[in-house]
């Protein structure tokens, strides 16, 4: 069996208990539910956490001026916000959500593209730990404020201009984390007033594929086969894409663990892509 090529990149519930109490690590609860589910992720954060994890509120640390949702916010305000979460340079961060693997790969990718490096995803998130009978917290963690040093890598993330200007060059192979259903538009789109369907073009791997019942990751030789049934060649650049930019990531990550390095994340995704207007809809 294949190992990962970033291991690092994924740690253990076994790892984080153990050092927990290491005092350059920050661990980070970044679980996300969307509109349509009607729940209150801070809410659930405040009541249980695991000890000593600071809230990452995607909502707020978002472009709050776009009519998009969640989209990647400015790198000053990314600065400012995780520095008073007590989160700086040189930290170690380790991020999980509450329902296994779904939002914490978004955070991930956040923390990545604003210049941090020690940045890992805690494998099975808040329920394999709570299954473990590990320990949690309630209430809020306040940390002293840290310096962050936010530069973006525009590498790392696509607009519509360019996932559009993509459609005619094929540079790019663009991978579309969505059910098959909202991929093929025989199953409703989940946000409001899109139209169904996929961009022209693009390839699907709905992202639960890559984990495995308890919602950690499946192994490198399964991931890389998954990818390779989807029609993705993984000599070449990948573009990731989704709903609204949340579980894009997750395939983003997924390809990061094989080792593959030319990998971007189109930000507006379907909720962009899908509204009336210009944008051509395949299905």
């Amino acid at each position: 069996m294949t190992a990962y090529a970033h291991p690092e990149s994924l740690v253990s519930t076994e790892w984080l208990a153990r050092n927990l109490s290491q005092p350059d690590l920050r661990i980070v609860d970044a679980t996300y539910y969307l509109p349509m589910q009607n729940k209150n992720a801070k809410a659930e954060y405040l009541e249980r956490h695991i000890p000593g994890a600071i809230f990452f509120d995607l909502d707020d640390i978002s472009d709050t001026t776009s009519t998009l949702p969640h989209m990647l916010p400015p790198p000053e305000k990314f600065a400012s916000r995780v520095r008073k979460l007590g989160i700086g340079d040189g930290n170690r961060i380790v991020i999980y959500d509450a329902q296994g693997m779904m939002s914490a790969a978004r955070v991930w990718w956040m923390f990545r593209i604003f210049g941090a490096r020690e940045v890992a995803i805690l494998d099975g998130g808040l329920p394999k730990w709570l299954a473990e009978g590990r320990p949690v917290d309630d209430g809020q963690v306040l940390l002293q404020e840290r310096h962050f040093t936010a530069r973006l890598d525009n590498t790392q993330v696509r607009g519509k201009d360019q996932v559009r200007r993509n459609i005619d060059s094929k540079r790019e192979q663009v991978l579309d984390a969505r059910t098959a259903g909202r991929f093929h538009a025989t199953e409703p789109e989940i946000w409001p007033g899109r139209r169904g369907g996929h961009i022209p073009g693009a390839h699907n791997l709905p992202y639960g594929q890559l984990l495995k019942p308890d919602m950690t990751f499946k192994d490198a030789d399964a991931l890389r086969g998954l990818y390779e049934s989807a029609g993705i060649d993984l000599k070449k650049p990948v573009v990731t894409s989704c709903g609204s930019g949340i579980t894009a990531c997750v395939l983003a990550f997924g390809l990061h663990l094989i080792g593959h390095r030319d990998v971007a994340v189109y930000d507006g995704s379907w909720a962009e892509w899908g509204l009336p207007g210009d944008t051509p809809v395949a299905t």
